[in-house]
């Protein structure tokens, strides 16, 4: 129901105003128009202004207030970045909260201790090889976890086990013709 419409239906049963066809309800339609378009603009103000809601321009202006982006286009991934990154603080430094913040941060990265005091090891368990945008994941996480730590990243590939169970013979991988960067990247 627009603005008009609800007018319309606030006046008739006063039964004093003709609506239909007269200066009155020619009104009462241009008044309505312009309620719509306020009532439109307060509907995206209030959907921007929250983080779990917003689409578009709220995404961005809290991309501007921090110093990293999220890595992820998708939409849901990208606020839950957000999210994670406006979570980080001074007590964000046991290993769980900082896996939650790696993962809030869109990136399919998990970080685990090695034993070695000040070593951390970082893998990306679901994507073989380097990642895309590892550059820019690596800003992310240098900047999630403490300063004092190395960080150790770990890749993984296909191995020849995944692709004898995979495949029968090698001629049904050649049929493929997958680049050997792409055949060591290859999920099973």
């Amino acid at each position: 129901m627009n603005y008009a419409q609800a007018m319309r239906e606030l006046l008739e049963p006063l039964r004093v105003y003709h609506l239909e066809g007269t200066l009155n309800g020619g009104e009462l339609d241009s008044l309505g128009a312009a309620l719509d378009a306020c009532g439109a603009v307060l509907e995206e103000i209030q959907r921007e202004m929250l983080l779990s809601t917003a689409q578009g321009k709220g995404l961005e202006a809290m991309e501007k207030l921090l110093a990293r982006r999220p890595v992820t286009h998708d939409l849901q991934r990208r606020r839950d970045a957000l999210a994670a990154l406006l979570r980080i603080g001074g007590d964000s430094f046991t290993l769980a909260a900082i896996n939650d913040n790696l993962k809030g941060c869109g990136l399919n990265a998990v970080a685990s201790e090695t034993g070695t005091p000040g070593e951390v090891e970082v893998c990306f368990p679901e994507v073989p090889g380097i990642p895309d945008g590892f550059a820019e994941m690596k800003a992310i996480i240098e900047d999630i976890l403490p300063c004092h730590l190395e960080i150790r990243y770990v890749y993984w590939y296909i191995t020849w086990a995944m692709l004898e169970a995979r495949f029968a013979t090698w001629s049904d991988i050649e049929a493929l013709g997958l680049t050997w960067g792409e055949l060591e990247k290859l999920v099973v």
